[in-house]
């Protein structure tokens, strides 16, 4: 069985006996996939240190159809990405992304997804601190978006009327979005301002500049995306990545 090779970056790992480790990789190739590297906590193993979080390299996989856990043969770090590691809320930022890429994408090849994932890794390392916040907010947007989750903004998520934001908008989790003054009467919406609104829109579409968010606003935008990513990828399943970055605002 000849190996795959792939860009791929590393989103979970787990101990597995005494001396192999599983690790969950987002590959530009083939998805997210499960593999279990063998040997890799032995001291001479050619993986080395190579095998950490949110780290970046060429992964060899032995692929067989129907198999849940691959064969990884090697990994070729390209990139560690200590720079995340030294700083607790760019770190939590970036294990969200990771979280939602490991809990949503899919077994099969999404190359946008894993670029927009390495791209946001990029991105989190050089931000200004006082854009942090921010960025972490439109990246996570942006990745749920490729993910085929993005809200609907521009009309009523329920009977797909046009929405105006300049007068600020509804917005329900459950129902998929922004609702009109008609379809929100009687249910559990967020009401946003038409400045949060407009952040909102900005944030969700990679339009335009980054909105400016005082502390407070930063906050409830975070409990906006969280709520929205444990109504539709969540799965009733914990998200501890995403809650801890949340609970940092």
């Amino acid at each position: 069985m000849a190996p795959v090779a792939t860009p791929a970056i590393v989103l979970a790992t787990l101990r597995y006996g005494d001396t192999s480790k599983i690790v969950r990789l987002a590959t530009r190739d083939l998805g997210v996939q499960s593999a279990i590297a063998k040997g890799a906590f032995r001291p001479k193993s050619s993986f080395g240190a190579a095998l950490q979080v949110l780290s970046d390299g060429m992964a060899q996989l032995y692929i067989k159809e129907g198999r849940e856990l691959q064969t990884l043969g090697k990994f070729d770090l390209t990139r560690l990405r200590v720079e995340l590691a030294g700083d607790l809320d760019r770190y939590a930022a970036a294990n969200a992304l990771a979280e939602v890429m490991l809990r949503c994408a899919p077994a099969a090849p999404h190359p946008a997804a894993f670029d927009l994932l390495q791209n946001g890794l990029d991105a989190l390392s050089i931000a200004d601190r006082i854009a942090l916040d921010v960025v972490s907010l439109r990246l996570l947007w942006q990745l749920v978006g490729e993910l085929g989750f993005s809200p609907a903004l521009e009309v009523c998520a329920k009977c797909g009327a046009p929405l105006d934001l300049s007068g600020g908008l509804a917005f329900s989790p459950l129902d998929g979005g922004a609702l009109c003054v008609h379809c929100a009467r009687g249910r559990p919406v967020s009401r946003l301002p038409a400045e949060d609104a407009d952040a909102l829109r900005r944030l969700v579409t990679g339009e335009g500049d980054l909105p400016v968010l005082g502390a407070k606003h930063s906050a409830a935008h975070r409990r906006l995306l969280a709520r929205w990513v444990r109504e539709h990828l969540g799965e009733g399943a914990p998200l501890p990545a995403l809650e801890y970055w949340q609970s940092r605002a």
